[in-house]
């Protein structure tokens, strides 16, 4: 078992360092000054070139070579899997190749958040070109005369094909799309007419990020322009973002993000510093922050404890009552913005950016061509324009960071979701009447000891199926977003 402990203390490393590079991107998005952009894009590329040599060093292929395979329990077996398929992607892209992308898109990055403060398409649309360019050569590099799309995939959901997203993808559109127009038809609630304090939208994000098991004793809340969550083990950080006129925007991007943060903090702690110890797939930790937020985060049940705790903080905010506050934290409108979209529309701007990212790294769109075909195709996805640019194409960060073939995996998470909570709901009595008194322990606790604490043990779809006792699909989705909006709307 010597070369496996060898391998397993090289791998640790790698794994440390990987997690410093992290937390570069963690200050660059919550607490670095503007000016010093240029000097981290160097630091990433230095980082990056460091990472890049040691996962496809000498010593990694002749340890990898050493280890006797079948002396290996289903632990380590797993461990080999993911450091082999690390080794073979890292091997297949050049190191310069790896160097240049962290430094374009640590750029990128910086270029992208003034331009979209700024409604500036074309200030971001040249260093988008050398992103995007270089993207290609990776998939080229990747896909090995395959398709390139799904090397892009493979990075954040192993094994999964455009194809078969695409399949999903057509079952959910239909149903989805007639209850959105049934909803828009019916009668709304009034909207919030208050100015929400951002002192109290961050005392009530701490609040719902306790309630939903996220430990502060490892892990932070910042704010950024784009929420999201980083880091594994020990020292998970999330960020979240404020708006004085919608509440909800920062409290349920804030559960949203507990619901990934979670997910690292529960992995079981012999797995720290190890392959296994991040989630398996970003299908599977989108499931978690979208059954946080969602199922759980939007119910009946939790949203009438939410009501009152808004009620403690900034006293009467010209809600009625708790059946009204439920309807609208649930409410099918309007909207440009794919993080603030309701259950039923969200899947379809995921759709949108999974058909256009797709093309562009095909090279059957092109950059230049980009922002027209966004806003004719949003157009005519939900009947109304695009109105400005950071409402259209400049509104998330992905692009930016190279992050092409991870948008349709928040649509898979939804799917992941759907079968964890039909799952759950069986498996847990009494759980409305524990949401509804801000206890979600008993939910997440289910979720931890079924899915979380896995980490990469199993590959993706087996972690769900699993968990579930049964094979993953978009029925139980639907089923669930029918039943909740026809009920929300009385359709």
């Amino acid at each position: 078992m010597s070369a496996y402990n060898d391998l397993m203390s090289f791998a640790r490393e790698t794994r440390a360092l990987e997690l410093i590079a992290g937390r570069l991107g963690w200050d660059a998005e919550t607490m670095m000054a503007p000016g010093s952009s240029k000097v981290r894009a160097e630091e990433m590329a230095a980082m990056q070139g460091v990472l890049h040599a040691r996962r496809t060093s000498s010593q990694m292929s002749e340890l990898l070579g050493a280890v006797d395979v079948a002396s290996l329990d289903a632990v380590g077996a797993a461990q080999l899997r993911h450091i082999q398929k690390s080794y073979d992607r890292a091997a297949k892209v050049p190191a310069e190749l790896a160097a240049e992308l962290a430094r374009k898109t640590s750029l990128a990055h910086r270029i992208w958040a003034d331009a979209r403060a700024n409604n500036d398409v074309a200030a971001f649309l040249p260093i988008l070109k050398e992103v995007v360019a270089l993207k290609r050569q990776e998939a080229q590099a990747l896909a090995a005369g395959g398709d390139l799309y799904d090397a892009m995939i493979d990075d954040y959901e192993p094994g999964m094909k455009a194809t078969e997203l695409a399949a999903m993808f057509d079952a959910l559109r239909p149903g989805l799309v007639a209850l959105r127009q049934a909803a828009l038809e019916a009668e709304q609630p009034a909207p919030l007419d208050f100015e929400f304090s951002e002192e109290g939208q961050l005392k009530l994000s701490n609040i719902v990020a306790d309630a939903f098991g996220y430990d502060f004793n490892r892990g932070r809340i910042d704010k950024a322009v784009h929420p999201f969550s980083s880091g594994s083990g020990n020292d998970v950080r999330i960020t979240t973002r404020t708006s004085p006129k919608d509440p909800f925007n920062c409290l349920y991007s804030t559960i949203h993000e507990v619901g990934h943060a979670c997910y690292e903090q529960n992995i079981d702690q012999a797995y720290l510093l190890t392959p296994l110890g991040d989630g398996v797939s970003m299908g599977v930790h989108e499931s978690q922050s979208r059954i946080y937020e969602n199922q759980l985060g939007r119910s009946r049940a939790f949203t009438g404890w939410l009501f009152g705790q808004m009620r403690d903080v900034f006293g009467d905010f010209g809600v009625a009552d708790e059946d009204t506050f439920y309807k609208l934290v649930n409410q099918v409108k309007r909207g440009f913005i794919r993080t603030e979209a309701d259950e039923v529309q969200y899947n379809l701007h995921v759709l949108l950016r999974f058909d256009l990212e797709r093309q562009l790294i095909l090279g059957d769109l092109e950059v230049d061509d980009l922002e027209a075909v966004w806003n004719t195709r949003f157009e005519a996805d939900f009947g109304y324009p695009v109105n400005k640019a950071s409402n259209g194409v400049l509104q998330d960060v992905h692009w930016s960071e190279g992050l092409y073939g991870y948008f349709p995996t928040y649509s898979l998470g939804n799917v992941y979701a759907g079968c964890l909570y039909q799952a759950l709901r069986g498996a847990v009595p009494g759980l409305d009447d524990q949401l509804a008194a801000g206890d979600a322990s008993a939910a997440t606790g289910w979720l931890r000891d079924n899915l979380q604490t896995h980490g990469g043990l199993y590959k993706p779809a087996d972690v769900i199926e699993k968990a579930c006792g049964f094979a993953p699909s978009e029925a139980p989705l639907l089923s669930y977003i029918e039943d909740k909006f026809k009920g929300v709307y009385g359709l």
